[in-house]
């Protein structure tokens, strides 16, 4: 009996070191640093119920008269089959410090980042970043934007053609941004940045302030965003104020919204978008997004001064494993009979009508 006693003894003394090594290596193994690759790569078919489906070149036309294809937003605007692009984004995250890598290919990966040399005009973000602690977080390098709704990836989005609001925002900032977390509800971020979509450098020597105060809970978030800057050599700067937010209000129905106003001396825009979802199975969603947007009296970036654009999106969303499929039908309405289009006889129209359906992968 003693000499059984004796061997289980020796046996639990022998245990206690292999047991701390073994929880050793178990916390090295959770502590270790993180490799991430991640993406998505799309393609899509568009068409125009009412308007031109050709280049007007084709026909004779001045392609410089006429937006006639497609609305003055970013992404998705090419006819027939056509392809988004591939992203790629690289991550390595440790306890303290961290990058990441995020690399475009294709027509929307360009758009993306229409500012940018020819020699590096495939990053879409690169930064590495510094956590102090819980509650601060220094990053540098090239990040998206943190105003507005919606995102460069198509993946990120309900609907697959974006806003005009978010196509004339902009798209990235270069510089230095602190992230700070007060408690488990509410964030803040303050930044210093090179003009807005200048990625590389600074080409004028000026630099943009950007600030956001944040609110999250299991429901959903609301962000208040900040944009102050010079962006040219002109003394006239940018400001910008924008309201994203968000929310679940039943386990099938979630509703978004996003409302922003940006001025440089008179010239500018503002506009509001809601974003209602309804979720019909594990697998399928319709969402629609009703966007009002218009040019300032002084000066107009779009279609021209004091014009206002009315655009209802519809998408559905069916997704299966990595793979989602989107079709979407876009009304848009230029106020004034403003002849932002070309209809299939060629002459000019206030009104579009379009339809895509895309096909997204995400990894």
């Amino acid at each position: 009996m003693k000499a059984i006693t004796k061997s289980k003894l020796l046996k639990f003394i022998f245990l206690i070191p292999m047991a701390i090594y073994t929880s050793h290596l178990v916390a090295q193994e959770e502590e270790k640093p993180k490799f991430t690759i991640n993406g998505s790569v799309d393609a899509y078919f568009r068409t125009n119920f009412n308007g031109l489906n050709k280049s007007l070149e084709l026909v004779g036309g001045d392609p410089a008269e006429f937006t006639p294809a497609a609305p003055a937003t970013s992404f998705a605007n090419d006819p027939g089959f056509a392809f988004g692009m591939a992203n790629v984004i690289l991550g390595y995250e440790g306890d303290k410090v961290g990058f990441v890598a995020d690399l475009v290919f294709g027509p929307r990966g360009e758009d993306a980042v229409f500012l940018s040399q020819p020699s590096t005009n495939i990053v879409n973000q690169l930064y590495v970043y510094y956590k102090v602690n819980d509650a601060l977080k220094f990053t540098l390098g090239n990040w998206n934007t943190f105003l507005g709704y919606e995102v460069i990836s198509p993946a990120g989005n309900f609907n697959y053609s974006t806003s005009y609001m978010f196509s004339y925002g902009p798209f990235s900032h270069t510089g230095l941004k602190a992230d700070f977390s007060f408690d488990d509800h509410w964030t803040g971020m303050l930044a210093v940045m090179n003009p807005t979509d200048y990625t590389e450098f600074n080409p004028i020597g000026k630099y943009s302030f950007g600030g956001q105060l944040g609110y999250s809970n299991d429901s959903g978030s609301a962000y208040l965003n900040l944009l102050y800057g010079e962006q040219s050599l002109s003394d006239n700067a940018l400001f910008q104020i924008d309201l994203t937010t968000g929310w679940n209000l039943t386990e099938a129905f979630y509703l978004g919204l996003n409302t922003t106003y940006q001025d440089t001396d008179g010239t500018g825009f503002y506009g509001v978008a809601l974003y209602p979802q309804v979720s019909l199975s594990d697998s399928f969603a319709l969402g629609m997004r009703g966007e009002y947007f218009k040019e300032l009296k002084d000066g107009g970036v779009v279609y021209g001064a004091d014009t206002s654009v009315t655009a209802i999106t519809l998408t559905g969303s069916y997704s299966t494993g990595g793979l989602t499929i989107k079709p979407e039908f876009r009304i848009d309405s230029v106020s004034d009979d403003y002849p932002a289009f070309l209809n299939k006889d060629l002459n000019p129209t206030s009104d579009l009508a379009s339809f895509l359906v895309a096909a997204i992968y995400a990894f």
